[in-house]
């Protein structure tokens, strides 16, 4: 659901007929969705359980899916960002309850390896789907480039864009009989509830009692840096490519998926055996700042790093900036899983409203990509990705010390860790 974004967000300017920056709301509605819903979600799992509350989120993200019948059908821009709106808050659920579930299942410090596997599937359906998405609906489209719309009457143009919006009925129809099936999967398995001790301290009585924890403040922000370049790299490809004149821009967030399984990859591999969750960070944080200033400064017209990377195995080459703003995906491949357990740490019966605060982190991916798209649609696509810089460098800065603060500057000494899972 979520790599479909990427391959949205050129259908969409085409079929809504938008700009660069309008389209981008693709992602705003989607992910500002955790913002608004992680707190409630929090709540529902406090009554439901973690296992019942992931059935619930994917029954959510069932009817989200529901919604983009009508929208195809309307071709209303609006309808479209309320389905997304509603995917998201599906999501949201099944998030806050998932990740704290497999960082809490088995030892803390290989807990980034459990979440390298669970980002394995995530983004190898992030490799596959742009791919299927571009077979089933971007076949065709040189009838629909702007030239060729231009030319036809205002009847014809209409025509033709329905039958562009229609072809989203049928696939968004699939998905939501999948996700139907999973939920009963889900809630038929035999999965264990999550059972965490009381904390007989006082401050478990305090509603505002997770604030007493900066190391997972200080996570959630670094989430929101994370999400933020996460979706620039995967999302806004698809347009940087088309606005290059590449044909297949409909399945450039695969490139980007890709790099980011190999990420994955070396994390299930490395952590914690050869690589800690801190130096996977750290890693992450360096190699992004190196790829941004690649995307920044590289050329629009050579080939040369695809030629190298992937020419030989037949995949169709990009311009290097293109390349570059893929190789994103391997830098941040590790920092979702080593922010989790570093954040997450030693917060016990907490651990359900930490995971809230690090889901509504992930709303840096409603506005980071504004941010891009305001910058790319008012002068260079390509040097707007300057907004990446600042990101990286929170990120540098909570492998290096964030994740070590446990009380906050000028308050006494109080042991915050005073639960234990």
């Amino acid at each position: 659901m979520t790599w479909l974004n990427g391959s949205l967000i050129p259908f969409l300017k085409i079929v809504c007929e938008l700009n660069e920056f309008q389209a981008l709301f693709v992602t705003f509605a989607f992910y500002i969705a955790y913002t608004f819903m992680a707190l409630p979600a929090a709540a529902v799992l406090k009554r439901t359980g973690y296992k019942l509350g992931m059935v619930l989120g994917l029954g959510v993200m069932a009817v989200g899916s529901l919604i983009f019948i009508p929208a195809a059908q309307l071709q209303h821009y609006a309808v479209f960002l309320i389905a997304l709106f509603i995917l998201g808050t599906g999501l949201t659920l099944l998030q806050t309850a998932a990740n704290p579930y497999i960082v809490c299942i088995g030892p803390r410090e290989s807990a980034a390896m459990r979440i390298s596997i669970m980002g394995l599937i995530n983004k190898g359906a992030g490799v596959v789907v742009p791919v299927v998405f571009t077979a089933m609906i971007l076949t065709g489209m040189d009838q629909f480039e702007p030239d060729v719309l231009s030319a036809l009457s205002a009847a014809e143009r209409e025509a033709r864009l329905a039958e562009l919006s229609g072809r989203l009925v049928m696939p968004y129809i699939y998905m939501a009989v999948v996700l139907v099936a999973l939920a009963i999967f889900v809630q038929l398995s035999a999965l264990a509830e999550l059972q965490f001790e009381d904390d007989s301290e006082e401050k478990a009585d305090d509603a505002m009692g997770i604030l007493h924890f900066p190391h997972v403040i200080l996570g959630a922000i670094g989430l929101f840096a994370y999400v933020g370049v996460e979706v620039i790299a995967g999302d806004t490809i698809g347009l940087y490519g088309q606005g290059l004149g590449v044909k297949h821009f409909g399945s450039l967030t695969s490139y980007t998926m890709v790099f980011m399984v190999i990420g994955y990859l070396v994390g299930v591999l490395a952590i914690p055996r050869y690589l800690s969750q801190e130096k996977a960070l750290l890693g992450s944080a360096i190699l992004g700042l190196i790829f941004t200033a690649l995307v920044m400064t590289g050329s629009s017209e050579s080939t040369m790093v695809a030629d190298i990377l992937i020419g030989w195995m037949g995949i169709p080459v990009v311009p290097d900036t293109v390349m570059f703003l893929a190789l994103l995906g391997l830098a941040n491949a590790l920092v979702w899983p080593a922010i989790w357990p570093l954040a997450l740490a030693n917060l016990g019966k907490y651990t359900a409203t930490g995971s809230a605060l690090l889901i509504m982190g992930i709303a840096g991916g409603a506005l980071i990509p504004l941010a891009y798209g305001h910058f790319a649609e008012g002068g260079s696509a390509q040097h707007a990705y300057w907004v990446l810089v600042p990101c990286y460098a929170y990120i540098f800065f909570y492998a290096i010390k964030g994740h070590k603060v446990k009380q906050w500057p000028g308050v006494r000494s109080e042991k915050a860790e005073h639960s234990t899972l």
